[in-house]
């Protein structure tokens, strides 16, 4: 079955409730990604990167997450016109999920984003089962990143094809079912912003280069 655990931005405006969480429910991998790093970079919140560029990521089904409090803050951003839709709280720049659409039913959510960090999605989640696209890390690729790990893709379209089968796409928390738009505002980055946050990102940023 799984606990309720509590979603929560920096500055506390922006609350949500997930239901349902356990090892066995969600997934939990470290994306090292430059759009992941790129969208840290963008909020002005590099501080929710890992000493090697990573995010710590639990993917959860749609309906599992339901916002409560605080809604008329949140906001979303794309890197580029198809590029995944990154939802954060403005208030204080904390990201509250990622998304593609309710066509593949998942959201990512940082585990920072969890009230009382990633030790609180240890509890509950257990531990990341991997590591993704270490290609992209700064310095040295964490070791098991940079191969195609086949199992944690097939648990991941797994999860999704459940998640899909067994309705748990809606209620979604940041689309709405008719039309299947965002409920949210969104803006996408022109190609002048995103060419602006490439140099901050692994695998080796500018600040490291010019050392």
């Amino acid at each position: 079955m799984g606990g309720q655990v509590e979603l929560r931005c920096r500055c506390g405006s922006v609350r949500a409730a997930i239901s349902g969480v356990s090892p066995r429910t969600v997934n939990r991998v470290v994306c090292y990604c430059d759009d992941c790093q790129a969208f840290a970079h963008q909020l002005g919140r590099a501080d929710l990167l890992n000493a090697n560029g990573g995010s710590d990521i639990v993917q959860v089904a749609p309906s599992t997450l339901a916002f409560v409090q605080g809604q008329d803050r949140i906001a979303g951003v794309r890197l580029s016109p198809k590029g995944l839709y990154r939802w954060y709280a403005s208030c204080c720049n904390t990201p509250v999920g990622n998304t593609v659409s309710p066509a593949i039913p998942f959201v990512g959510i940082i585990a920072q984003a969890f009230a009382g960090g990633a030790p609180a999605v240890d509890d509950v989640a257990g531990p990341p089962i991997g590591a993704i696209l270490g290609k992209y890390a700064v310095g040295e690729p964490p070791a098991g990143s940079t191969g195609l790990n086949i199992s944690l893709l097939l648990r991941a379209i797994g999860k999704v094809l459940v998640w899909k089968v067994r309705g748990k796409t809606w209620p979604h928390p940041f689309f709405q079912r008719e039309p299947r738009e965002p409920i949210y505002p969104i803006t996408v980055l022109s190609r002048e912003q995103r060419d602006a946050l490439r140099p901050l990102c692994g695998p080796r940023p500018a600040a490291q280069a010019t050392d």
